[in-house]
């Protein structure tokens, strides 16, 4: 077990960093996460125009007032390399272990995780909660939609049809009347109707490259293709997509993720940015991120429509402010975080670092 205090302060210039180290013994699966480490950081707040639990305070690297953020670090099962992450109805955080084929559960406040295996050849990408409060798996070793019952931990596997194999599964939400929408790189999207267990698959626009997927306040759905460059628009009644092009060519659109507004974020992978699309005048708006080689990968807004997005190329948390258009950077506790995906709740970000093996939790609502 480990334990690493940071404090960060912008002041002056000046950098006062204290480390603190334990060693102690790792027990199995389920197993307890040493005290995350927490980092209460002030962000680096800087203006671009238009173009765990060990605590850390952290605060962010800045020009302009700043947020106070305590990102808090849990640690996941070696090995597992989790992806993506989904707030558990009960208060904790459901992840999939891509690495071990399995789902896993962090409980907030013991710090243990324990995980649930889902099958032999299980490569689970992302995590959702639906309607029933169960967490849903898009798995691209399986090709299937998975469903775990939290309540007894059964699996259940909803296998893609013949006509989509190795579809390369990435990303999955629900729309409005309960409809699973989901994402393959191999060049699909498709549906599930939780209903009857029906499992439906399209072929994208210009193949290869469907990642992130959205749904608005409105029930409209929208997916992005990072080999694609574009955002596409899905049509529930018809299934047809609706191709709208960021003002950046070949930005490598990743994820996307609508604000309370009905506006369409995205986070721009090759471009180092992020766009907004407005559906109520058909407009685009992108702003290039701080650092010198920006690499937008995960992007989410919280319920005060501030716009969170993972930085590989600062291995950082990065939150832009709409309404100011700048940005605070959160630098990560842990080397080469790779945060691939990002979600919330009200008062908490949470965000899994692949590379370091994490879970993150980043507290808010004490700002």
């Amino acid at each position: 077990m480990s334990f690493v205090r940071f404090i960060l302060q912008p002041s002056g210039g000046t950098i006062l960093l204290l480390l603190a180290m334990l060693a102690a013994c790792a027990s199995p699966t389920p197993r307890a996460s040493p005290a995350p480490t927490a980092v209460v950081q002030q962000p680096t707040s800087i203006a671009e125009p238009t173009a765990a639990p060990t605590q850390i305070p952290s605060s962010p690297t800045s020009q302009a007032a700043s947020h106070a953020v305590t990102l808090k670090e849990f640690d996941a099962p070696p090995g597992s390399h989790p992806h993506d992450v989904a707030p558990a109805a009960d208060g904790g955080v459901w992840y999939t272990a891509q690495g071990q084929g399995a789902l896993g559960y962090l409980d907030l406040k013991t710090g243990k995780t324990r995980q649930i295996p889902l099958g032999q050849g299980s490569a689970p990408h992302g995590v959702i909660i639906g309607p029933d409060n169960a967490p849903w798996i898009t798995d691209g070793g399986l090709n299937a939609i998975v469903r775990v019952d939290p309540s007894n931990n059964q699996v259940q596997v909803f296998p893609l049809p013949a006509s989509a194999p190795n579809a390369n599964l990435n990303t999955a939400v629900f729309d409005k009347n309960g409809v699973l929408w989901f994402t393959g790189q191999s060049g699909v999207y498709g549906r599930l109707d939780p209903k009857g267990g029906k499992v439906e698959v399209w072929a994208a626009p210009r193949g290869a490259g469907p990642y992130g997927i959205t749904v608005t306040p409105n029930g409209d759905v929208y997916y992005a293709s990072l080999a694609g460059s574009y955002v596409g628009r899905i049509n529930p009644q018809t299934h047809q997509v609706t191709v709208l092009e960021p003002p950046t060519p070949r930005q490598g659109a990743r994820r996307v993720w609508s604000d309370s507004k009905g506006r369409v974020w995205v986070s721009e992978w090759n471009a180092g940015q992020v766009g907004m699309y407005d559906p109520s005048t058909n407009s685009w708006k992108e702003w290039k991120l701080p650092g010198a080689h920006p690499q937008a990968y995960a992007v989410f807004v919280d319920e005060n429509d501030q716009v969170w997005l993972s930085d590989f190329g600062g291995n950082a948390l990065v939150r832009f402010d709409p309404n100011t258009e700048k940005f605070d950077v959160y630098p990560l506790p842990s080397a080469n975080g790779n945060v691939r995906q990002i979600h919330g709740r009200a008062g908490q970000v949470l965000a899994a670092e692949s590379g370091a093996d994490k879970l993150l939790v980043a507290d808010t609502a004490e700002e």
